[in-house]
């Protein structure tokens, strides 16, 4: 089905967002499609992590409307996002070092049977292990064990855990917030093989990025934000690196060419 016949299952329409005198966003509109990974990209102070953070519910806008899967809906807390089936994993991870896999992956949401019920349960660290297992081999998630503590880990492997994290509950919607940040050649191919997957696996996955090399490899649509307004919109294939940095630096719309008119004047 192309995009023109697919719905997105996640849509914002003229989203703005005032900080003081500060507007981060003015009248954005945003979408995301299953099978499919989106790079949102933009100089900082663009309203890249404002628009992430209105989409998990740690921010609500001033203005616009939030849709997922075609209803309006109300995202006033980050529960109300992963309830939708919307999950972000920050560029710090989140995690626990002390932790190992198994333990990162379900804290807070262990499984637990009942001893005593209404009264007393214990912790299903068999049933744990099991799932972390198998979510780790259908991602082929490259790590010693899943009883690995996590700070022995590498960064491409932390980063491969905190998005397994996200998947293990049964995201639909990814947010990956720098996937690649600081990591190295090997590490990062890791992390653009895992993100590769989850489109395979029929999530929609949002990647933010300063990187646009990494980029161009994994999405297949990529948003521009410039100053707090969508300034551009490109199919990756169909475009070039040239033409992204242009929509990002204003070049592409004359802007920079009359900012330096501007000054001389």
């Amino acid at each position: 089905m192309s995009q023109s016949e697919q719905s997105p299952i996640l849509e914002l329409r003229g989203i703005s967002k005032r900080f003081g005198a500060v507007q981060a966003l003015d009248s954005v509109d945003f979408e995301a499609y299953t099978d499919q990974v989106v790079g949102l990209v933009g100089d900082n102070g663009a309203g890249k992590s404002t628009l992430v953070k209105i989409i998990s519910g740690v921010y609500q806008p001033d203005e616009g409307t939030y849709s997922f899967e075609g209803k309006p809906v109300n995202v006033n807390q980050p529960s109300d996002a992963t309830q939708l089936g919307i999950e972000t994993v920050y560029q710090d991870l989140a995690l626990c070092d002390n932790l190992d896999v198994v333990g990162n992956l379900y804290l807070g949401r262990e499984t637990v049977n009942p001893l005593i019920p209404g009264l007393l349960a214990a912790i299903d660290e068999i049933e744990m292990e099991q799932t972390a297992r198998k979510l780790v081999g259908d991602l082929h998630v490259t790590i010693p064990s899943v009883r690995e503590q996590v700070a022995t880990l590498s960064g491409g492997q932390r980063q491969s855990v905190a998005v397994a994290r996200a998947v293990l509950w049964n995201s639909r919607v990814v947010l990956l917030d720098e996937p690649t940040a600081a990591l190295g050649v090997e590490q990062t191919q890791q992390v653009k093989d895992l993100i590769k997957r989850l489109r395979q696996r029929g999530l929609a996955v949002v990647v933010i990025s300063h990187n646009l090399v990494d980029i161009f490899d994994v999405s297949d649509r990529i948003i521009v934000l410039r100053l707090g307004h969508r300034v551009a919109t490109f199919d990756t294939k169909d475009t070039n690196a040239e033409s992204v940095v242009g929509a990002i630096t204003g070049a592409e719309f004359g802007v920079l060419d009359s900012e330096s008119k501007s000054r001389k004047d």
